[in-house]
């Protein structure tokens, strides 16, 4: 089969798609012919040297994928052959096949095409853990969500949303903005303009927030604390900016905070599938209503990964950019 290749583990090393050993199908999965692939900054991390994949997971890029079933292995049951799927991925999707446990498999909605369906798993398994698992969010709360333009927080936004709670963000421009309040956000913050901290503790009448979804780090963490409402909820999903911070233990004690992070890639298998389970326990109806859905920037052909890398790296997107592997793709 063909995947994309890293010329070696520097950073900026080329992109190629060429050649590489077929993947082989254990007991419990299925081979998926992969239609499209989405990135996500874990890729860059892989691509520099600085992510690398678990243990036995496939050292190819791509932490999801979308496409049609078309062989199963030992002991699968419930599937057949060309039903079409999405699932999260330990690595490989960045490739024209890869192998599947069948219990991580996502049944892509009828009225959702294979292009979207790719730019779902991670993003939106990642912001459902985030919100609703470490973050514990209730309805009626209030949540903060970073880089809300991002595929994580165009699928946090939909969420948090759907569960009846009050939505502020942050983004880099009037566009992202713009982008996240038509998801949803009651207020959106452009942080290159304005401080987030007071602007949304003016906003709430010097109120705070119960939640924040963070993917900033250290530039964001005392700003996050003052913030927050006594038993707040910090949850780290990245730390772009930096992960060491000073703590002022004396500020948890006195609101009662909690500060936790949130990953999927490291979990066991077990973990991931009940995460994914109670995902859609949840919100397979939005899913499939259209209510909820992953929200595309850009498209690229799986040849042009390098240029996407390119485009993801400038920050330029709004949701997800997704690696079209297959010719004859629609949106």
């Amino acid at each position: 089969m063909k995947a994309i290749v890293v010329g070696s583990q520097a950073e900026g090393a080329p992109l190629r798609w060429s050649e590489a050993p077929s993947p082989s199908l254990g007991p419990g999965e299925v081979l998926v012919d992969v239609h499209a692939t989405a990135l996500n900054r874990a890729d860059l991390l892989q691509r520099a040297g600085k992510y690398p994949p678990p243990p036995g997971a496939s050292e190819i890029l791509g932490l999801e994928c979308s496409g049609t079933v078309v062989r199963l292995g030992e002991g699968v049951s419930g599937w057949s052959i060309g039903d079409r799927v999405c699932a999260l991925l330990p690595g490989g999707g960045y490739a024209e096949q890869v192998s599947v446990p069948a219990r991580m498999l996502i049944p892509v909605p009828a009225a959702m095409s294979l292009v979207e369906a790719a730019a779902l798993p991670e993003v939106f398994l990642t912001a459902f853990s985030a919100l609703f698992g470490e973050g514990r969010l209730k309805d009626g709360e209030t949540v903060l969500i970073h880089a809300g333009a991002s595929g994580v927080g165009t699928a946090a936004i939909q969420l948090a949303r759907r569960a009846g709670c009050r939505v502020f963000v942050t983004a880099g421009s009037a566009e992202k903005i713009a982008a996240c309040e038509s998801l949803g956000a009651e207020l959106g913050v452009n942080y290159r303009e304005e401080e987030f901290e007071e602007r949304i503790s003016d906003h709430l009448g010097g109120g705070g927030v119960d939640v924040v979804i963070d993917m900033v780090g250290k530039e964001y963490f005392e700003k996050n604390l003052r913030l927050m409402n006594t038993r707040g909820r910090l949850v780290f999903v990245s730390a772009q900016s930096g992960s060491r911070v000073e703590l002022n233990i004396g500020r948890l004690m006195a609101k009662r905070l909690e500060l936790v992070g949130a990953t999927l890639r490291a979990r066991p298998l077990e973990e991931k599938v009940e995460l994914k389970d109670r995902f859609l326990e949840r919100f397979c109806p939005d899913l499939e209503t259209g209510r909820v859905k992953p929200v595309i920037d850009r498209i690229f052909p799986i040849t042009e990964a390098e240029e996407a890398h390119r485009y993801m790296s400038e920050n330029r997107n709004i949701g997800k950019i997704v690696l079209v592997v297959r010719e004859d793709w629609t949106l």
